[in-house]
């Protein structure tokens, strides 16, 4: 997994998570763009790395890659909770009687997760169609009052998070479709976390491992489609995926090139704008057909889609009859991708 990444073009350090000279910030200044945690059963991180100031780094819109296991300390606990996330207890574990793998032990805690149960977000979760999942690990719920938490890949309706060696006695913490496997976050400054509560998720055992659920006649795959969803969660949260931003704005009369100093009302005008998405390191022209244009005073006087042409996107209307002081506005708010946001103020 980490050499993908560097063969991806990412300059990669590697610390132990209790390391005395761990630092994210330095004079002021983030040390890292990006923050991979892979050490669930941490109590205390190393040098001047806590909770607190991971939450910064996230505040900062650094982005941030956490894989927990069964074996979970307070430390990710804590940090889960700051960003809608809520682990099961240590020692528990996801486990479903009818979804487990034909290779474990006993307790069912060795999860095949069908791929129907993943985020309906190509940008997140990858366009290619993936084998079944393996997971072995912790349960999470999602904060129902936090809008901005993902459920990435969930449980199937009889998976459940408890002690997989003791008798259930109390009701489970998830159930059903409410256990999280893979979780996820988009700040509101666009910065992004995936919370994973299996480690095993991302090992070299798991990516290459076949996948074949124990009930009686089940399809055996030759390989898991771990190696291929955790490549496009770390596109994703690295953001070498879903990221938008805007170009050239511009807005005249129709059949004037440059914008007058004061519009009258009725004008016909034409507004443009210019959208790209990063690609392959490189900025290309976005293609979205659901790309709209407000023209607001406190409230929206004009709502219209705008059209693709070329490489921006345009749009001819009539200016109500209404004097006042105005905005153009393109508000593009969409699953997986940062928030898109222009505005531009005329009268």
């Amino acid at each position: 997994f980490c050499l993908g990444a560097a063969d991806r073009g990412f300059d990669l350090t590697f610390r132990t998570a209790d390391d005395a000279g761990l630092s994210l910030i330095k004079y002021g200044e983030f040390l890292y763009d990006n923050l991979i945690i892979f050490s669930p059963s941490i109590e205390d991180f190393g040098g001047n790395i806590n909770v607190e100031t991971i939450t910064a780094f996230i505040d900062g819109g650094g982005s941030v890659l956490v894989a927990a296991s069964s074996d979970i300390g307070d430390p990710l606990r804590e940090l889960g909770s700051e960003c809608g996330i809520e682990f099961d207890e240590e020692r528990t574990a996801v486990i479903d009687h009818h979804n487990y793998d034909i290779s474990d032990p006993g307790q069912h805690t060795l999860i095949v997760a069908d791929t129907e149960n993943l985020l309906k977000a190509p940008t997140i979760v990858g366009k290619a169609a993936l084998n079944p999942i393996l997971f072995r690990g912790v349960g999470m719920v999602a904060d129902p009052d936090n809008p901005l938490v993902l459920d990435i890949l969930t449980g199937s309706s009889t998976s459940y998070s408890f002690f997989p060696d003791k008798p259930i006695t109390q009701y489970p913490h998830a159930v059903g479709k409410n256990t999280l496997l893979i979780a996820g976050l988009q700040a509101r400054n666009n910065a992004r976390v995936v919370f994973s509560g299996s480690l095993d998720f991302f090992s070299d055992a798991f990516f290459n491992s076949a996948v074949q659920k124990a009930t009686p006649g089940s399809k055996r795959y030759s390989q898991t489609g771990n190696y291929e969803l955790a490549v496009a969660l770390s596109r994703w949260v690295f953001k070498e995926e879903g990221v938008l931003r805007v170009g050239a704005v511009s807005h005249h009369r129709v059949g004037e090139l440059a914008p007058p100093n004061a519009y009258t009302v009725t004008d016909l005008v034409e507004y443009s704008i210019v959208i790209e998405k990063l690609s392959d390191g490189k900025w290309v022209p976005f293609d979205g057909d659901d790309i709209q244009l407000e023209f607001v005073r406190i409230d929206p006087f004009v709502r219209t889609f705008l059209k693709r042409n070329g490489g921006k996107y345009s749009v001819q209307f009539k200016l109500p009859d209404v004097y006042g002081v105005f905005q153009f506005k393109v508000d593009y708010n969409r699953l997986g991708y940062t928030h898109l946001y222009s505005s531009t103020q005329v009268s």
